[in-house]
C-alpha cells in the first residue's frame, strides 16, 4: 500500500515515486519523543515523524500496539496526503500529531482488511539486500 508508491505533485504534475527506506526511534537522533520514517522520494530523503505518544493512545484504545509495519504504513499514507495537498518539496521532515496518526492508523487498517492482509514491508531495503 504505502511503503512503495506514486502520486502525482499536485503543483507540478511531476510523478513522484515514494519508497520506505527505514524507521528509527527519535529519542537518539534528534532527541525527540517520536519515530522517524524516512522514505525516498524521486530519491530525495523525507521523513517522517510520528510522537509516541501515539502508541501510548493506541494501546488505551484499543489494546493493540503499533507495529513497525503499521508504522510505515501510517506515515506512507500520510506522505502521500502532503503531496497530494501541496507539500513543501523542500522540507525534509513531517511530523504528525498523535490525532493524525491515529486517523491514518485507522485508515489503513480498514485498506488493509479491503486487500485482505497488511502488505509486507522489506526486512531491509532494496539497497542493502541487492534487489532492486
Amino acid at each position: 500500500m504505502y511503503e512503495d508508491f506514486h502520486v502525482t505533485d499536485r503543483w507540478s504534475g511531476e510523478d513522484l515515486h515514494c519508497r520506505w527506506k527505514g524507521t528509527m526511534v527519535a529519542i537518539a537522533t534528534r532527541h525527540a519523543d517520536g519515530v522517524d520514517v524516512r522514505f525516498d522520494v524521486n530519491g530525495q530523503p523525507m521523513w517522517i515523524a510520528l510522537p509516541c505518544a501515539a502508541w501510548v493512545e493506541q494501546k488505551k484504545r484499543s489494546g493493540k500496539a503499533i507495529t513497525d509495519q503499521l508504522t510505515a504504513q501510517i506515515a506512507g499514507r500520510y506522505l502521500k496526503q502532503l503531496i497530494e495537498e501541496g507539500f513543501d518539496s523542500q522540507r525534509e521532515v513531517y511530523t504528525m500529531t498523535v490525532a493524525e496518526a491515529l486517523a491514518h492508523l485507522d485508515a489503513v487498517v480498514a485498506e488493509a482488511k479491503q486487500l485482505g492482509a497488511m502488505p509486507a514491508i522489506p526486512a531491509e531495503p532494496a539497497e542493502l539486500t541487492g534487489a532492486g
